[in-house]
């Protein structure tokens, strides 16, 4: 083998091993590991989601307990809250209108969630 073979020989050797890149190596340490599961689960997000979600939810029964259930007690004549609203039988109390209020609120949150996810679709956000 003659000595520009051999150089050849040599630079393809070379050029083999940079073009390739060793694997990444798994972060070490704990708060590498934490951060890469950040990333990877999108755990941030869900996060986000949920206290974002939870204040929502706050936020529609504040507006059903304040203004919808004080128009509904407006349209049923002799009733000032239907939140309050009570049957009695045979001494034991229903709570009629807690349980409304509830279902009203469940509505209505569910859909402005649809309506989110709605938006959401139709901008190509997921």
């Amino acid at each position: 083998m003659s000595k520009e073979d051999e150089m050849l020989a040599e630079l393809k050797k070379i050029r083999e091993a940079v073009e390739k890149a060793p694997p990444a190596a798994p972060p070490k340490g704990l708060w590498n590991e934490f951060k890469d599961f950040l990333s990877k689960y999108k755990i941030l997000g869900l996060a986000v989601a949920f206290v974002l979600g939870l204040y929502l939810g706050a936020l529609v029964q504040s507006l059903v307990k304040n203004f919808v259930m004080p128009l509904i007690g407006l349209a049923i004549p002799g009733m000032t809250d239907l939140a309050t609203f009570q049957v009695v039988v045979m001494e034991q109390v229903f709570g009629i209108g807690d349980f409304l209020a509830a279902l009203i609120t469940f509505l209505i949150v569910a859909f402005i969630v649809f309506l989110v996810v709605k938006v959401a679709k139709r901008w190509n956000i997921e």
